[in-house]
């Protein structure tokens, strides 16, 4: 029987790869990696000078396809078919993949940022596959340290306060209105800077981009005085890599308690 690892991998710092990741790559044969192109051919990159830096040469094998593009410009009723188009098309390639070059007694790894369980499709594609039928394996999951989690060390915060309770949501749904009955809300997948929105309020926002890698970016303060900064540094940013990843929470009135 094949076996899979999924393994968080972290926000990019090889150093915050937890034990149990590091003993999961080694028993690994063959690390599948999903290119998404030239413009972001450095996350590519990043995984590989993680198993650089924790495996042996000539060890494993590294299999590269291309991640199958996804209508980003669809939006309202037409999301959530777009992305389950996308999974779809993954899914396909996850399945050609497995059984072309992973040999029945070897395991292999697909590497996930931050943690597989937190907005990642990873394991709903690998469910896929395997209700189709056409490939066997079993597979498991190594937690790894998300995005969420460096972004509020990086600034020397927590995700909540006492007896308060904390959400997690996407840009897409921030912009339908602050949740209610939170207000420290984590907000990922912001492509239009949704923070934006609510400068008007008394909010305090931090702010990371490329979090745990070299060109890690911080900004924090009242929302009002620090989205101008982050607007710019966010525009210098994607203008010099040309892709961006970011995450911020927003934490709505008495900031610094705790």
């Amino acid at each position: 029987m094949r076996k899979i690892h999924v393994i968080g991998i972290g926000a990019g710092d090889p150093e915050q790869l937890t034990l149990q990741a590091v003993r999961a790559l080694r028993g690994t044969d063959v690390f599948f990696i999903l290119d998404k192109g030239e413009v972001k051919s450095d996350l590519t990159r990043l995984r590989r000078d993680l198993l650089d830096a924790h495996i042996p040469e000539g060890t494993y094998r590294v299999v590269e396809a291309r991640d199958p593009e996804r209508d980003r410009s669809a939006g309202g009723s037409a999301y959530s078919p777009a992305v389950g188009d996308w999974r779809s098309a993954r899914a396909g390639i996850y399945e050609r993949l497995i059984a072309e070059e992973l040999r029945e007694d070897e395991t292999g790894a697909f590497l996930v940022w931050g943690d597989p369980a937190l907005y990642d499709s990873t394991l709903g594609i690998l469910e896929e596959v395997l209700d189709k039928g056409a490939v066997e394996f079993e597979y498991d999951v190594v937690p790894g340290i998300s995005s969420v989690s460096a972004l509020v060390a990086r600034h020397r915060t927590g995700l909540n306060r006492v007896a308060r309770p904390v959400q997690i949501t996407t840009g897409r749904r921030l912009a339908e209105g602050f949740p209610e009955g939170v207000d420290d809300v984590v907000v990922m997948l912001d492509a239009h800077q949704t923070f934006r929105q609510y400068a008007d309020q008394d909010i305090e926002i931090y702010w990371g981009a490329y979090i745990g890698t070299p060109d890690e970016i911080l900004a924090s303060g009242p929302i009002a005085e620090a989205a101008p900064r982050i607007e710019r540094l966010r525009a210098e940013a994607r203008e010099r890599k040309g892709w961006i990843m970011d995450t911020y929470l927003l934490r709505r009135g008495h900031a610094k308690e705790q």
